[in-house]
């Protein structure tokens, strides 16, 4: 196997002193994930050290190591290990003749990273490159990139901020040709004054476009013409995409199919083009124009990227679809658990309104909303109106605006915590419903998407 990475190339790209030669075939600071042949690198911060794990990292195998402390294990010294990790990145991007794609939005970025790296591959199988997981901030893309192959012809990154000016230092590590804005929606508005201010946010992203590159935006949003005037100075092309009359890239006709997924007719350029999508709701019709848009842009096979998105399968914790045992049959469990913000809520909640079956929703708080924090809860409550919820789980103390605004018109409880829910859904859940679980990550909500995966736990008697 050509190694990823030696010992000479890292103390070169980090300029660190190398105190043996070895070669890796991976990269990771978590050593938890050290596989044999891996670069541990030991990062340092507040918490932890990551140096007090290269007994377990060694031990699981790893090759070598970058660390800012003499070892006796081979290694490469710097004086840094996160400007090391940064450095590494770096030295990747220069070194691959490949297309770079970054991807970021306020929602839809991991769906839209995760397809739009499926729809290359079908054209140049094992020489696509992709963030894995929601590896998008100031140590995930760093190491995504140090990640990827040299011999890779595409490199896909998600990005993602939660304050001002990070998404501007990523996209000059990343250096995009493309980059995406999937959606702008209220998210960490804690540390924003407003939808505006995430537009902006948003838009650093063309700041580290390459030169003739191109910025592809949401047509529909209420925000577009900000992000075009973000994109303008910077890219050599913009491609709008959306359901409007003037999108570049625009969905003419949709419609649900059979199985939940949505039939799309779009017209990309001069062309038309039909294909499926597997993943239910309008917000995936979005994605899956973005992905076109990337495609088309790269000169792209539109074809096989229809099919890609045929076949995709919903990801954990962002719209993966399970049936779980429960006493006397099975159950339909939507898995949105990793994240929410009151825009993906809404969209959620619309593909739940979709099922004909009896609908229950355990939602979680969702996080960082600031001072409208209240109020985009008690907000939920249309959504979950129009959807036809029959029983509510409210989970966290950010529930309770809106626990207060459903007395009197939905069944639902309000508990404190993932595991009271866990239990409360255990009772209520019956053969041939569908359950949808969202909320956002530090809620905890994956725990309760696990017992549904575990028979005994989830109620079956076993």
């Amino acid at each position: 196997m050509t190694p990823l990475w030696t010992a000479a190339e890292i103390a070169a790209a980090t300029d660190g002193d190398a105190t043996a030669d070895f070669a890796a075939t991976g990269v990771t600071f978590d050593s938890r994930e050290v596989g044999r042949g891996d670069l541990f690198i030991a990062l340092t911060g507040e918490d932890t050290d990551g140096h007090r794990f290269l007994g377990g990292a060694f031990g699981n195998g790893a090759a070598g190591a970058i660390t800012s402390e003499g070892v006796t294990y081979p290694a490469v010294r710097v004086r840094n290990t996160m400007a090391a990790l940064e450095d590494l990145g770096r030295a990747a991007r220069a070194r691959v003749d490949a297309t770079i794609i970054g991807v970021t939005g306020s929602v839809g970025k991991t769906g839209t990273k995760e397809a739009l790296a499926a729809a290359l591959d079908r054209a140049t199988p094992r020489r696509v490159h992709w963030s894995v997981k929601s590896y998008n901030n100031h140590t995930g893309v760093p190491l995504s990139l140090a990640r990827m192959p040299r011999d890779s012809a595409f490199g896909v990154f998600e990005m993602g901020m939660n304050h001002a000016g990070e998404l501007a230092a990523l996209t000059r590590i990343v250096r995009p040709h493309i980059a995406i804005v999937t959606a702008i929606a209220p998210a960490h508005t804690a540390f924003f004054s407003g939808e505006d201010a995430i537009a902006d946010a948003k838009g650093e992203i063309f700041q580290g476009l390459q030169p003739g590159g191109t910025a592809i935006i949401p047509f529909d949003s209420p925000h577009r013409d900000r992000l075009l005037a973000a994109a303008r100075p910077y890219a050599g092309r913009i491609v709008t995409f959306g359901s409007g009359a003037g999108a570049d890239v625009r969905a003419v006709e949709t419609m649900r199919t059979a199985n939940g997924g949505t039939f799309v007719t779009a017209q990309v350029g001069g062309r038309e083009l039909s294909y499926t999508i597997a993943h239910p709701g309008l917000h995936w019709v979005s994605n899956s124009l973005a992905v076109l848009a990337a495609i088309d842009a790269v000169e792209g096979d539109l074809g096989r990227a229809g099919l890609a998105l045929a076949d995709m399968a919903g990801l954990p914790g962002r719209g993966q679809r399970f049936h779980a045992r429960v006493p006397g049959g099975e159950a339909l469990v939507i898995d949105e658990s990793y994240n929410a913000n009151p825009s993906s809520m809404r969209a959620t909640l619309a593909v739940l309104a979709q099922e004909e079956r009896r609908r229950i929703a355990v939602l979680g708080g969702m996080r960082e909303l600031g001072d409208d924090s209240a109020a985009y809860h008690a907000g939920l409550i249309h959504p979950i109106d129009e959807a036809g919820i029959s029983h509510a789980i409210l989970v966290g103390a950010e529930m309770l605006p809106l626990a207060q605004a459903l007395e009197g018109r939905v069944d639902f409880v309000h508990v404190p915590d993932a595991a009271t829910a866990q239990a409360c859904l255990r009772d209520v859940l019956a053969p041939g419903d569908a359950v949808l679980i969202k909320g956002s990550n530090g809620i905890g909500l994956s725990a309760v998407v696990a017992a549904l995966k575990t028979p005994a736990v989830a109620g079956t008697g076993d």
